[in-house]
């Protein structure tokens, strides 16, 4: 009789396993309670794309005990996450990003109105304060300057660009956010970039963010409990820095007087213009800035210089059409993109053939909905597979190919492609886009302008271009480069 039971008992649950909605995607269910999280690979973006050409450009999936929908080429994002389309602008429940962040911030907090108020400030405030204009590109190019004495400090020797270039970037987020830059010396600063570093370039975790991001029951279960014990203690280290500046602001604050998106907020909540603006909602708001803002542009500025390494024929294209255009002394602005269509198309190879977040954050639907024909009921996570979108080979001519090329027309002329997403699309795309494009090319065409980026010579063989650290975001190993004074 017991072996009975439990025959129909397993029965009875594999039946549900397998059981999918009405109208769904197919797609693996992996292993019960885990789902397809063993069989992801280093590079989950890699793997779903693989699986979409077996189930088709919508497929699903389980991870852990949750179905989840993955889009995984162009026309289903357009249609999912595009620009009038807000039932999918939810964020699902995550017990780890819910630790990490308690429901607050931008980035995760989840659709109504209070992320609608909280982003309504956030555009109107960051304009206010510059982004997107000319006061803003002055900022930048004013913190270039200093990079650019960071690498003549290395003398022609081979280093590691990394740090350097995190502060850089990092600093331009601070002069919005905090209404100062940090001297790259400052104790203070140097352990924020520190901290960062241990999060997002400490390979173990990595992976641990991967798979905790995908499945959170997993940071209870050796050995990712401890892992998630160690990204919350860093987290809480960024987290009392940035509370130390909020109360400086405070004591300080000026009505009549603005000076950056602290004082912007805190005089929101003096007001109290809606129920969402709280201290601890600033805290994590100024955090998911600072973090995304740093690690984003960061990233895919270090493998634009980690290609020159691997292509110097294209360097010396850029190099000659920057000269031909800035000489060797000239200021760069954003009105010279119209005049460097080489540089721009070289950005855009970038941001589509290594896209920071190859699997954009999750989302999910807030009421029953269609994609193409299929179902998804309300409370599916769904995510956009911007590899997969950036590596069709129906969309691209070899797209493993670095060819910035690709990105013009028969006169020679830069054509931007609105199927290159890597900040999203829709509602909730990347607040921070416009400043980031801004750093991207005001940081590159700074740095060629006045270097040119040669491989370690210590090294015999070139730093790895055509593989990334495992993980959810495509991040470059390790690699160090000569930088030699034009």
């Amino acid at each position: 009789m017991f072996w009975y039971i439990l025959f129909v008992v397993l029965l009875l649950l594999t039946y549900y396993w397998y059981q999918r909605p009405n109208k769904f995607p197919f797609g693996p269910r992996g292993l019960p309670v885990i789902g397809v999280a063993p069989f992801l690979g280093k590079h989950p973006h890699k793997t779903y794309m693989k699986w979409s050409k077996e189930y088709g450009p919508i497929l699903s999936v389980r991870l852990g005990r949750n179905d989840a929908v993955i889009l995984n080429d162009y026309d289903s994002v357009q249609q999912a996450f595009g620009a009038r389309n807000t039932v999918f602008s939810g964020r699902p429940p995550n017990g780890f990003l819910d630790k990490l962040f308690e429901g607050h911030g931008i980035v995760f907090m989840d659709y109504g109105e209070n992320w609608k108020s909280q982003r309504k400030f956030g555009l109107f405030t960051l304009r206010g304060l510059g982004v997107g204009k000319k006061t803003m590109e002055e900022r930048v190019f004013e913190e270039v300057a200093y990079f650019k004495d960071e690498i003549k400090a290395n003398n022609g020797k081979p280093f590691d660009i990394l740090t350097s270039l995190k502060k850089a970037v990092s600093n331009n987020i601070c002069s919005v956010a905090y209404g100062s830059r940090f001297d790259y010396n400052d104790p203070i600063f140097n352990q924020l970039i520190h901290n960062l570093d241990n999060i997002f370039n400490t390979p173990e975790i990595i992976s641990t963010i991967a798979f905790m991001f995908l499945i959170p029951i997993l940071r209870h279960i050796p050995p990712f409990s401890s892992r998630s014990k160690r990204m919350l203690g860093i987290m809480d280290k960024i987290v009392g820095v940035q509370k130390d500046i909020i109360k400086d602001h405070q004591n300080s604050l000026d009505n009549g007087n603005v000076r950056d998106f602290i004082d912007a907020f805190l005089v929101e909540i003096k007001n109290k213009t809606h129920s969402s603006f709280t201290e601890k909602q600033l805290v994590y708001y100024i955090l998911n800035l600072f973090v995304a803002g740093t690690e984003t542009v960061t990233q895919t500025v270090r493998w634009g210089l980690l290609s020159l390494i691997h292509y110097p024929q294209i360097q010396k294209k850029l190099y000659e059409e920057i000269d031909s255009v800035l000489g060797s002394d000239g200021k760069v602005t954003m009105s010279h993109r119209t005049t460097m269509p080489y540089v721009c198309a070289f950005v855009e190879e970038i941001l589509r053939c290594r896209p920071a977040a190859s699997i954009g954050l999750p989302h999910m639907a807030t009421d029953d909905a269609e994609v193409n024909g299929f179902s998804i009921p309300k409370g599916t996570q769904v995510f956009a597979n911007i590899w997969a979108v950036h590596h069709d080979e129906n969309i691209w001519d070899e797209p493993e190919k670095f060819k910035p090329e690709r990105h013009l027309d028969e006169k020679g002329n830069f054509v931007m492609s609105h199927r290159v997403i890597p900040f999203s699309m829709g509602p909730r795309h990347c607040l921070g886009e416009q400043l980031a494009r801004m750093e991207i090319f005001i940081f590159l065409v700074s740095t060629l302008q006045g270097f040119e980026i040669l491989p370690d010579p210590d090294k015999s063989d070139l730093p790895i271009f055509h593989d990334s650290v495992p993980g959810l975001n495509v991040l470059a190993f390790p690699f160090r480069l000569v930088a030699k004074q034009r």
